[in-house]
């Protein structure tokens, strides 16, 4: 048997859950279709993991501090303006754009105006629902399933992704700074000059060993007179991951000036 305090905890927590959902979402959709962000591939990913960021940022706030000013609201509610919801939602409104307007911030403002009012029709929406003795269980699905929806259409719009190549797999292994790699030759290919009196040669090579998925070698050999040596540095690339595979040879007797 649920008691009132039951009833209570109950609309606060699915309240705060279905407004975090929704407006994750919606902001969500916003960022990931702005044109300076938007990519053509795994939109549906993009989307999903957006959400999850602002799903953490939003429910922590609205949580805290969107729960605090709904208890007030709804105690001073509950004492002087007992049926009028409206004016219930139009409070709640004025805390989250309070929130924009402290950060000087127009879309904060926006956002948690719109958040709050999310909040406070959910919840009026749950307590007509529970003083009815109706379920609202099934209401949190909504956003999951929007949330699936939503994945999988973007997903399936999204423009596939094009062919990891050798060249992909190099320009990837290359991309980094600060390292030996950064004087070997950016596409497969070599490069031979002079250092410190030292004939030197860098070649760089890419192996499929896999589906997308490619050794990447960069073999320095040198030579003068009777000294010589040679050292490779290998690594295994698949799409956005590198990992060193192989690392064999002595070290250059010379400085690095090419």
């Amino acid at each position: 048997m649920y008691n009132q305090w039951d009833y209570f905890i109950t609309r606060k927590v699915f309240s705060t859950f279905v407004a975090t959902a929704i407006t994750s979402i919606v902001m969500s959709l916003i960022w990931i279709t702005d044109s300076w962000f938007e990519s053509p591939y795994n939109r549906g990913h993009d989307f999903l993991g957006w959400a999850l960021i602002y799903f953490m940022y939003v429910g922590l706030i609205m949580l805290v501090f969107g729960n605090l000013v709904s208890i007030s609201v709804e105690y001073i509610q509950n004492k002087w303006f007992v049926h009028n919801d409206w004016l219930y939602i139009l409070l709640h409104a004025s805390f989250g754009l309070s929130n924009g307007i402290w950060l000087q911030s127009g879309m904060f403002a926006v956002a948690g105006m719109g958040a709050a009012v999310l909040y406070a029709v959910i919840d009026r929406w749950i307590y007509k629902r529970l003083e009815e003795d109706k379920g609202t269980i099934s209401f949190i699905y909504v956003p999951i399933l929007l949330y699936g929806l939503l994945w999988g259409a973007l997903q399936i719009t999204s423009s596939p992704l094009p062919p990891f190549t050798k060249e992909a797999a190099v320009e990837f292994a290359t991309s980094g700074e600060g390292t030996d790699i950064d004087y070997f030759p950016k596409r497969i290919g070599m490069w031979s000059g002079v250092i410190d009196g030292f004939q030197v040669e860098r070649e760089t090579t890419a192996k499929e060993i896999g589906r997308e998925e490619y050794i990447v070698s960069f073999t320095e050999t040198w030579r003068k007179g009777k000294v010589s040596g040679s050292c490779v540095q290998s690594y295994k690339v698949e799409r956005q991951s590198s990992a060193l595979f192989e690392m064999k040879g002595g070290t250059p007797p010379y400085y690095y000036n090419p």
